[in-house]
C-alpha cells in the first residue's frame, strides 16, 4: 500500500485526493504510518482512507503538507481546536507553531495620506506603520518631470523630450514624499512633474486626480478609509487615514534530514518578518 501514488481520504466526510509522497513529508506522523498499514485509526473502505475528523480543519492539514508553510485566512480563529488535530496527525511542528498565535494572527496595519494644494502644486506625503507596505507602494509610484522654455504649457511636453523619471523622497522607512504640477524654476523654466500609479499607466500632472488614483488604489489593495481630516487650514493639509487587517508574513518549516535517518530528523521554525 506504501507504493500507491494517488491517496484518496475522507476526512469527516469531505473527500481529499493526494500524493502518498505528500502524507509521508513527515514519516513518523500518522498520516505516513497509515500509508503503511500501521495506523488503527483509519479505515480503509472502497478504497479511501476515512478518518472520523474535522474535515474543514484538515484542508489546513494540507496545505501544511504540500507547502510546508502555515497560512491561514485572515478570519482564522480556532487556532487551538487546529493545534488539537495536527497533534492527533502526529504533526508536531505544525502544533508547535500553531501554538504560537502571535506569530499568526492578523495585526492591524495603519497608512495615512496627507494631501496639501499650493498654487499649481500638489505636495503628497505617505506614512505607514508597516515599512513592508510603503515599499511596495513606493515600487508602484513613479514621478516623471521635464521642462519647457516660456510662459505657456498649452499641450504635453513633446514626443523627442521624454519625461524623465524621479526617485521617491524617503525619508524613513515608513514613509515617502512626492509631488506634481506645475512651477518656474531659474531661467524661466517651466518644471513640470507627473504621477504615474502601477498598474494604472497614465501619467496625471494635476493633484486631485492623483489623490484619487492614490485612494482608489489603497481601497483596491484591501485598505479602509477611517477618516478624513484636514490637518492645517491655512496650509490646506487634507489627511486621509486608512487600515486594514494584515496577517504576518508565512511561517515556513524547514525540514532536515539527517544521514542514516528514517525520516524527518527535525524540523525549525523560519519566520520572515515584515515590516519594522
Amino acid at each position: 500500500m506504501s507504493n500507491r501514488e494517488v491517496v484518496v481520504l475522507s476526512v469527516g466526510g469531505v473527500r481529499f485526493v493526494t500524493r502518498a509522497s505528500t502524507l509521508q513529508q513527515f514519516p513518523e506522523s500518522r498520516l505516513a504510518r497509515m500509508l503503511n498499514d500501521d495506523g488503527w485509526e483509519f479505515t480503509l473502505v472502497n478504497g479511501e482512507f476515512f478518518v472520523d475528523r474535522d474535515g474543514t480543519l484538515f484542508s489546513y492539514i494540507m496545505d501544511f503538507l504540500r507547502t510546508l508553510q502555515v497560512s491561514l485566512p485572515t478570519d482564522f480563529s480556532d487556532y487551538q481546536r487546529l493545534q488539537r488535530e495536527a497533534e492527533f496527525y502526529g504533526l508536531y511542528p505544525l502544533a508547535d507553531l500553531l501554538s504560537q498565535e502571535h506569530l499568526l494572527k492578523p495585526r492591524l496595519e495603519i497608512l495615512e495620506v496627507r494631501f496639501s494644494l499650493q498654487e499649481m502644486q500638489a505636495f503628497f506625503r505617505i506614512f505607514g506603520s508597516c515599512s513592508t507596505t510603503v515599499e511596495t507602494l513606493a515600487e508602484q509610484i513613479t514621478v516623471f518631470t521635464g521642462q519647457q522654455s516660456g510662459r505657456s504649457w498649452n499641450s504635453p511636453f513633446p514626443s523627442q523630450k521624454p519625461l524623465v523619471p524621479l526617485p521617491l523622497e524617503r525619508p524613513s522607512h515608513h514613509d515617502m514624499v512626492f509631488q506634481c504640477g506645475t512651477d518656474y524654476s531659474a531661467g524661466d523654466q517651466l518644471v513640470a512633474r507627473y504621477v504615474s500609479i502601477k498598474p494604472d499607466n497614465r501619467k496625471l500632472i494635476n493633484g486631485t486626480n492623483v489623490l484619487g488614483l492614490l485612494l482608489d488604489t489603497l481601497l483596491k489593495d484591501g485598505f479602509r478609509l477611517i477618516s478624513t481630516r484636514t490637518v492645517s487650514s491655512e496650509e490646506k493639509v487634507e489627511c486621509y487615514s486608512f487600515e486594514r487587517m494584515k496577517r504576518p508574513a508565512g511561517l515556513t518549516v524547514t525540514v532536515n534530514q539527517t544521514p542514516g535517518s528514517s525520516g524527518v530528523a527535525q524540523a525549525k521554525r523560519n519566520h520572515v518578518q515584515k515590516g519594522k
